[in-house]
């Protein structure tokens, strides 16, 4: 199963603590290339890794454990068409703009003719507003940020959600929030297109402060094939955490799989190496 670098995915800004910006910039260009989900990924070399200096995270399923959401929202949707929602279906979806995220829904299980893309975004975002605010952490996360950012280290998040949904899903999450750099998300005017589009990623590489950061420098955290995709294609080394029911064969693009943050470890990477070593 091959993910295509057509399915695309859209975003906004927003800043460290409690300010949104939308500034565009041109010190990073896109540069149109394609990378395959089929095709294999050799190691990065550790000349390469210690060129690392900043750091971005996606949100859903890396930090936060909200793609279960998703997933529990479209399971009961299928329900009443008696049709099940999958693994493949969902790979997918993921990191996608939400509108082409329902569209690949509706269109791949069949049922077009009975929902349209739109309204089932209205019926699934009822359901999902009471169900953000009970986001949790993933494994490792809350130590991995603390640890970068009391290392001097910058670091941001990339993220495909909307304002109105970020604000719900890290409510109870601003502590490791408010040390990002900035925020970039899915509503911003800058990114036109999204993953596996790099524009979110190259976005949010021209916010850092200082001299204009170059994509080799930047190490990417993702779960989704879109985003390890995306990521590739800003030119960034990436470290995919997927989810266990992902199929492997997404994992290749890669430059590193762990089955968890709490597997990280920053010193491969030329970063800050842990100074405990619990989590």
């Amino acid at each position: 199963m091959i993910l295509k670098p057509n399915q695309i995915f859209g975003l906004v800004t927003l800043t460290s603590g409690a300010r949104f910006t939308s500034t565009p910039t041109n010190n990073l260009q896109f540069q149109s290339r394609t990378v395959s989900a089929k095709m294999a990924n050799p190691a990065v070399c550790d000349s390469e890794k210690k060129l690392i200096t900043h750091v971005i995270f996606d949100m859903d399923g890396l930090l936060l454990d909200t793609e279960k959401f998703y997933t529990e929202v479209q399971e009961i949707i299928l329900s009443r068409f008696n049709k099940t929602f999958d693994w493949s279906l969902k790979a997918k979806m993921m990191g996608k703009k939400a509108i082409e995220a329902a569209r690949v829904f509706v269109e791949e299980t069949g049922i077009s003719d009975s929902l349209s893309a739109e309204n089932f975004l209205v019926e699934r975002e009822s359901m999902l507003q009471e169900m953000f605010p009970t986001s949790e952490l993933m494994p490792g996360a809350s130590r991995l940020v603390k640890h970068l950012h009391a290392s001097g280290v910058p670091i941001c998040v990339a993220t495909g959600t909307h304002k109105r949904h970020f604000a719900l899903k890290t409510q109870r999450h601003g502590e490791i929030f408010s040390l990002m750099h900035h925020i970039v998300m899915g509503d911003d005017p800058e990114v036109k297109q999204g993953k596996p589009s790099p524009d979110i990623f190259l976005a949010a590489a021209r916010r850092f402060d200082g001299e204009p950061v170059h994509p080799s420098k930047i190490l990417v955290f993702e779960d989704a094939p879109s985003g390890v995709l995306a990521a590739k294609n800003a030119g960034m080394s990436v470290v995919m955490v997927p989810d266990p029911r992902l199929d492997s064969a997404f994992h290749e693009t890669a430059d590193k799989v762990v089955k968890s943050l709490l597997d990280f470890d920053p010193a491969e990477w030329g970063l800050p190496p842990f100074t405990d070593t619990t989590a």
